[in-house]
């Protein structure tokens, strides 16, 4: 995709803070950096999101976000990390993508959910996951 960002940092039509690279992944520091170390971790191939990608590759690309976050809490002294991807909500670039971000205090980012728990009955929602 010509117009994907993510694919012009793959294809060094743009720079980027590169943290790792091998034939099917990539990772960079995000720019917004929301936390310090902020890091996105890519599959090369285009997908739009985690529901497209193969198993193999996302396999590889979450063996590199594990050995990246480790990584980044040795090297940056973080107390742990958060990783997610935001997918369909929130999402901003349509080319999947995991982000590491680096935790030094409890305070510094907030990932808040709302309970639902009282206007959702759980035995609907399981059975129909499970049937």
């Amino acid at each position: 995709m010509s117009d994907c960002i993510f694919c012009k940092i793959i294809n060094k039509e743009i720079p980027g803070k590169i943290v790792y690279e091998d034939d099917e992944c990539m990772a960079f520091l995000d720019l917004s950096q929301a936390t310090y170390g902020h890091t996105l971790v890519i599959p090369k191939k285009h997908y739009a999101n985690i529901l497209e990608v193969d198993d193999e590759t996302l396999a590889h690309v979450m063996k590199i976000v594990k050995n990246l976050a480790n990584q980044i809490v040795e090297k940056l002294d973080a107390k742990g990390v958060n990783v997610l991807t935001n997918e369909v909500a929130g999402q901003t670039v349509h080319h999947f993508h995991i982000h590491i971000l680096p935790r030094y205090d409890e305070n510094e980012l907030k990932i808040e959910f709302t309970d639902h728990s009282n206007d959702v009955d759980l035995d609907e929602v399981y059975k129909k996951i499970t049937k």
